[in-house]
């Protein structure tokens, strides 16, 4: 672990975690949110290469739940998107501005840009599609609100985005005194094993 004037930073291997990740409170609201996560944003949710056959492998079991949005974008552009910064995220279907819209429920005509990811299922709220099938959904849905950002010399950046949107998890998670690393260990020890998890365990309890 080091100081700096951007807060303590934790390293494991070649992963570096700011402090945010362990100090924040954090567990997901979704009677208060509604799955905003999965609806709002300016582009999909970021893929791993790894991932792409395993969403085109699943796609039977969980295409359907999605929307008929959904699918016709699978069916225009497949299973995954390239996004401004050149990064592989998943498909969108077109938002109006209106909530409405971003749900497909009066959608009219799909772009790329921005809007609804293309795997949710839509009912009083977004789920995940993939979820809802039982197979694993993209890790950097499981993961939100850490992101992963690779750096230049090949390392990981772990840090917490913090939306208002997410407001009421922030809440909720400062109530029940849970932690963020705390609410996302299963998608954490998914990602980068348990020993990475162990070892983050025991920063946090140094830093608190």
């Amino acid at each position: 672990m080091n100081s700096s004037g951007f807060g303590t930073i934790i390293q494991i291997g070649d992963v570096l975690v700011s402090e945010d990740v362990v100090c924040e409170f954090f567990a997901c609201d979704y009677a208060a949110c509604g799955g905003a996560c999965c609806v709002e944003g300016e582009s999909g949710a970021p893929l791993e290469e790894s991932e792409l056959d395993g969403l085109e492998e699943g796609y039977e079991a969980y295409s359907g739940l999605m929307s008929d949005a959904g699918r016709a974008r699978v069916s225009e552009v497949g299973f995954f998107e390239v996004d401004r910064d050149g990064d592989l995220v998943t498909p969108c279907v077109a938002r109006d501005g209106s909530r409405a819209g971003a749900r497909g429920e009066a959608a009219s005509g799909l772009a790329s840009a921005s809007g609804a990811c293309a795997f949710c299922h839509f009912g009083d709220g977004a789920l995940c599609a993939i979820e809802m099938a039982g197979r694993e959904k993209p890790v950097s849905c499981a993961l939100y609100p850490i992101r992963i950002t690779k750096m230049p010399g090949g390392g990981l950046a772990l840090n917490l985005h913090c939306w208002d949107i997410c407001r009421a998890a922030f809440e909720k998670g400062r109530r029940e005194g849970v932690r963020a690393y705390e609410f996302l260990r299963g998608p954490l020890e998914r990602r980068f094993g348990p020993e990475f998890y162990e070892a983050l365990s025991a920063a946090a309890q140094h830093i608190l």
